[in-house]
């Protein structure tokens, strides 16, 4: 089972194979897992607690109503949404002049087209064109957001910086870190739940 998830990440000057457990063990065993904002919320609704990526998250919640299954199904339900605690994904805005060009010389996909407030799905190549991660990249307008996974955040950063550093143009990025929280509403009532 651990080695369906198998990637080759590079931290620094070293190479280090990821598994599936050693990405739900987090970086190291040793270090004190991070926790989210809502991490007593998640314990007060018997969330079970599992690390991955380096925090402490919910796997599932417990009770009449939890399980994976009962959660899969209410989440799809008609007129349904679920609230995801997903504040362990890196979080980036993008500056400068030319950072759209930046980011379509790093990521799949028509950055430029995207208006002020739309966002897409994109994936993150090296400079063979090999995939490296995948992204959820928004136009915020005075600059460009992007979500990246937990497991890979580091990793990806660093590969911006040593794009960065190739780029002939006004671009920097700006890190998040744990102070910025992130929500996802998932479901066929999503929007109606949000409009709320």
């Amino acid at each position: 089972v651990t080695t369906l998830i198998r990637r080759s990440v590079r931290n620094g000057s070293n190479t280090m194979n990821l598994t599936k457990r050693t990405l739900a063990a987090g970086a190291s065993s040793d270090e004190p897992l991070a926790k989210t904002a809502l991490n007593e919320l998640h314990k007060e609704l018997n969330g079970d607690m599992v690390p991955f990526a380096g925090y402490e998250l919910p796997v599932l919640y417990k009770g009449e109503k939890g399980g994976v299954m009962k959660e899969h199904l209410h989440c799809r339900g008609d007129g349904n949404a679920s609230l995801f605690d997903v504040s362990h994904m890196g979080q980036i805005r993008w500056h400068g002049a030319d950072r759209v060009a930046f980011l379509e010389k790093v990521v799949v996909g028509d950055i430029g087209s995207l208006s002020s407030g739309s966002g897409c799905l994109s994936l993150i190549t090296n400079e063979n064109g090999g995939i490296i991660d995948d992204t959820v990249i928004t136009n915020a307008g005075d600059h460009i957001y992007m979500v990246v996974n937990g497991a890979c955040k580091y990793g990806d950063m660093d590969h911006f910086k040593e794009q960065i550093d190739l780029f002939d143009g006004e671009v920097s990025m700006e890190y998040l870190g744990d102070e910025m929280q992130l929500l996802a509403i998932q479901g066929p009532g999503a929007a109606e739940a949000v409009k709320k």
